[in-house]
């Protein structure tokens, strides 16, 4: 065991129902160290790629690490809407899907290809008075922050071309986009524009800039007792992760 651990990150592939904070205290708990922090939110019903950092050195990397351009796999259920735009919330509104021929679904897409704005959801880390926003939506206070600038660089179907319907409402989407995107606010914006309304019912993250999921650490590894041994044998030096970067 390497005793003489100061600073490094982390791939850690997060499993679904664990929060963001959730994984980084079993990071703070496996090393005995108390710097750590994670690189970008993954909501508790996601999975996929968390970059977490262990150590001062690493921590003040955060912001760079979080400037590179995401990959994620995202299913959208069609005919239903969320409060929250996912499946953590209730449902508000059920619309039939019709058939949404795959014809449809490209030209629907193409629309959302590029530079846009987008509105933050209500339910967000985002903070208003320092305080996230989701704490004022579980209040039944809506705050609307102003559209931000996003860029889609690739937004594609992986279930294939075929249409969708009632008794076949899920789309499945590979999406790569810039820093601050929300998907969820993306798959519910796809939804209106199909006349429909839909809501994120799945989502994992393949990559984050340089870093890719299938270099991770199966987050359930950090329950176990040898985590620290584990987490180690897989650490990214600082030095390392600095010229990535670059």
């Amino acid at each position: 065991m390497d005793t003489e651990f100061e600073a490094g990150v982390f791939l850690v592939d997060k499993p679904e129902g664990s929060s963001s904070f959730y994984m980084v205290r079993k990071v703070r708990k496996a090393l005995g160290m108390k710097k750590v922090g994670h690189a970008g939110t993954l909501d508790p019903f996601a999975t996929g790629l968390l970059v977490i950092c262990a150590g001062r050195p690493a921590t003040k990397m955060i912001s760079d690490i979080m400037e590179g351009e995401k990959e994620y796999l995202a299913t959208l259920r069609l005919g239903l809407e969320t409060s929250t735009q996912d499946p953590e919330g209730e449902i508000t509104a059920e619309r039939s899907v019709g058939l949404v021929s795959g014809d449809m679904i490209e030209n629907c897409l193409a629309q959302f290809r590029g530079e846009q704005l987008q509105v933050p959801p209500i339910y967000s880390a985002l903070k208003h008075k320092g305080k996230p926003l989701y704490h004022y939506a579980r209040k039944g206070i809506a705050i609307e922050k102003p559209p931000r600038s996003v860029t889609i660089h690739s937004l594609e179907r992986t279930d294939g071309k075929g249409e969708l319907s009632d008794s076949s409402p899920f789309l499945t989407l590979r999406v790569v986009c810039s820093k601050g995107t929300y998907i969820r606010t993306l798959g519910a914006d796809i939804g209106r524009a199909l006349g429909c309304g839909a809501y994120l019912t799945a989502l994992r993250r393949l990559r984050s800039g340089c870093f890719d999921v299938k270099n991770s650490v199966d987050g359930r590894i950090l329950s176990e007792n040898d985590a620290r041994d584990r987490l180690l044998q897989s650490v990214l030096s600082v030095a390392d992760v600095r010229n990535l970067l670059q």
